[in-house]
């Protein structure tokens, strides 16, 4: 059965490792035009995106993105009310290669953008984790980037899942944004 071509995840945390506010909102404060010009992007390069149905990518191009939606509201697969172009994915109930197989992208380059859980799931096969961190943003009892890893390390990519820290880039200087790309070797 073919599989994707590449698993790319792209999330931005605060200094606190954080995804999302207590109320599992992402805040304004973790909002940066230079970080949504990587993002979008990114997006544009993938076929798919993945993501749980409390987060979205409100980007131009959304509505355009063939997507899997994960959800345990489904046994397996679903078509997604909320977007034309997707499915909704239990994967308890169909793997990653169904999903894709069923979306008409069995071979997609694949793009995850959250939540926590959700990110969580392609830790052991991503190819690359895309991190930003906005180092002047604190979210005390938010959502972290990754389950299982805690404080700043919460979405580091690395959290003992093989992958490796690339360099750092600015990508906002006088904010102090920075984007790490974490790589399977």
């Amino acid at each position: 059965m073919p599989h994707p071509r590449r698993i790319e995840g792209y999330a931005i945390v605060s200094e606190d490792g954080m995804l999302a506010d207590a109320a599992g909102t992402m805040p304004d404060s973790l909002k940066f035009e230079a970080d949504k010009r990587f993002f979008e992007r990114g997006l544009d390069g993938v076929d798919v995106v993945i993501h749980g149905r409390h987060s979205h990518e409100q980007q131009p191009h959304s509505d355009r993105r063939r997507r899997l939606v994960v959800t345990r509201a489904v046994p397996t697969l679903a078509p997604d009310p909320s977007y034309p172009k997707a499915l909704r994915w239990n994967p308890a109930g169909a793997t990653l290669d169904e999903a894709l197989t069923a979306l008409g992208a069995p071979e997609a380059i694949v793009g995850v953008v959250g939540g926590t859980d959700v990110f969580g799931m392609f830790l052991d096969i991503y190819d690359v984790f895309h991190l930003s961190r906005a180092p002047n943003v604190q979210l005390p009892g938010g959502r972290p980037g990754l389950s299982g890893c805690a404080g700043a390390d919460a979405g580091s990519g690395a959290c003992g899942h093989g992958l490796e820290p690339a360099e750092r880039q600015m990508l906002d200087q006088a904010r102090g944004v920075s984007l790490v790309s974490w790589r399977r070797p």
